[in-house]
């Protein structure tokens, strides 16, 4: 297993949803079970990855390389960076406790648990995949899992949510299907002579042949390539599909949306446009930097508006990408590390914030704000849980939430001075509507319609206790995910600003 670990994270999801298949439906406990054990596998192996990661090399680790389809130079080609180990880690942790979360789910439980199965595997491919055809595969193969699981598992609006997403997706991802054919048919394999999906050839300018060297194309390309990822982000005013498909999801599927789907986005314009395309990288940092800032005021003043707990933190996760790529625009080593870490801090802050909603949903059945009341009298536990993500959602120091967007600031403030002001905002209007939900729901007097209320339970705490443990340790100490990222993302620096 060690010389194939990609390939084992990657694929021992499908083999749990295989032999699901083979459970008879009315064995509801023994589908959980087998679904818990595929989504451990990748967890167990994620670990050893961190553990054995060497963090001073650039060079990607645990490389797997053969021959797939030949005759059009096609490989399976998979390994791991800096860039890529924080994502796979959020992937296979967040991905096992949502199989926990899922436990309550009480119709077709058999499809349900086979098609995450499946789509934890197609969001672990992509951030292994090192070939743009392998990439662009298992970038598809998280599309249906995601459709069904909404569709069907979904709330009252669930057609409709599962819908606009596949279309706003598959929209995005037909751009990046052209753009990738044309990387392809003009990019020289150096040791074959042939055209390549080699992305590491891909990233080598001098195999560009002359009709990608030109800078009107190369540009061309590159919001090809921007579209499809900012759907994913999503950036505005690509973001309204985004909505809807968090409100009508399951809790499980909305942290997985917000916390790994979001992230291939901004992942998706590192791994492959800013090294395919570094000049236009530059040529449009300013853009992005502006489209970053919109996404910051913009969600957070929808949050403000919003009186769905679900749809509050929606909006918020739209905000708080803002700050992704406000980092991400500015090429210093404080911007670029910022961005990622609070990629991962992100993914790990608003996975709480959902299953914390997903818990008073189970009770009341519904996510009005104004419709709780002094819910600390009555579930105090679950309120200190749910306000300790919520304070590392507003930035407090200490937690998570506050690190990357210190380092996203530090690193933005002397390139784009003046965004970097504007964008500042959101920080007080992101703490305005936390605080806003915290006092609604929480305080005040005690709402008699929920005397009965039961407080959170041992299985809703195991989901959420070990990202809160996260989230405090790499708000005191964040080096462990730091030294991970350092020198791939330093390297990526030098590439683009060289």
């Amino acid at each position: 297993m060690g010389e194939h670990i990609l390939s084992w994270m990657t694929f021992f999801p499908v083999i749990g949803a295989a032999v699901i298949a083979f459970i008879p439906s009315e064995r509801k406990e023994v589908i959980k079970t087998v679904a818990a054990a595929a989504a451990a596998v990748p967890l167990i192996l994620a670990v050893k990855l961190f553990m054995e990661f060497d963090r001073a090399t650039t060079s990607f680790q645990f490389v797997e390389h053969y021959t797939w389809i030949k005759s059009f130079n096609i490989e399976y080609f998979m390994g791991i960076d800096g860039l890529s180990v924080p994502m796979v880690l959020l992937t296979a942790l967040l991905s096992f406790l949502c199989v926990i979360a899922s436990w309550n789910i009480a119709k077709a439980e058999k499809g349900y648990f086979a098609l995450f199965l499946i789509l934890e595997a197609g969001m672990m491919g992509v951030f292994c995949a090192l070939d743009f055809f392998l990439f662009y595969v298992f970038w598809e193969v998280m599309l249906l899992p995601m459709y069904f699981l909404i569709g069907i598992w979904g709330g009252p609006r669930r057609e409709y949510a599962a819908i606009k997403f596949f279309l706003y997706t598959l929209a995005g991802s037909v751009l990046m299907l052209l753009a990738m054919i044309a990387f392809y048919l003009n990019t020289t394999d150096p040791v074959t002579g042939g055209h390549t999906f080699n992305m590491l050839h891909m990233f080598d300018q001098a195999n560009h042949n002359s009709w990608l060297q030109l800078t009107n194309i190369r540009h061309l390309l590159w919001l090809g390539l921007f579209i499809g990822f900012a759907i994913k982000v999503p950036i505005f005013p690509f973001h309204t599909w985004l909505p809807d498909a968090h409100v009508e999801a399951p809790t499980a599927v909305s942290v997985i949306l917000a916390g790994v789907l979001l992230k291939m986005g901004t992942y998706g314009i590192l791994r492959i446009s800013y090294p395919m395309l570094p000049d236009a990288a530059v040529w449009f940092a300013p853009a992005l930097a502006i489209l970053g800032a919109i996404n910051i005021l913009y969600g957070a003043y929808c949050a403000m508006a919003q009186t769905d707990m679900k749809k509050l933190v929606a909006y918020s996760s739209v905000s708080h990408m803002g700050y992704v790529l406000l980092g991400m625009a500015a090429f210093t080593e404080a911007g670029i590390n910022g961005a990622v870490l609070q990629m991962f801090n992100h993914g790990t802050i608003t996975a709480m914030m959902f299953l914390c909603v997903g818990v008073i949903y189970d009770r009341a059945h519904h996510r009005e704000i104004n419709g709780f009341g002094g819910l600390g009298l009555q579930m105090p536990i679950y309120t200190s849980v749910f306000s300790f993500a919520l304070f590392a959602a507003l930035g407090l120091p200490g937690l998570s939430g506050f690190v990357g967007e210190a380092m996203i600031f530090m690193g933005v403030f002397p390139v784009y001075r003046t965004v970097a002001i504007v964008s500042a905002l959101g920080l007080i209007i992101g703490a305005a509507y936390v605080l806003w939900m915290l006092q609604r729901v929480f305080l005040g007097p005690k709402n008699d319609k929920y005397d009965d209320l039961p407080d959170i339970s041992t299985r809703e705490l195991v989901t959420l206790v070990p990202i809160g443990i996260l989230v405090l340790l790499f708000g005191v100490y964040p080096m462990p995910v730091l030294n991970l990222m350092k020198a791939s993302l330093n390297n990526l620096i030098k590439v683009v600003a060289g």
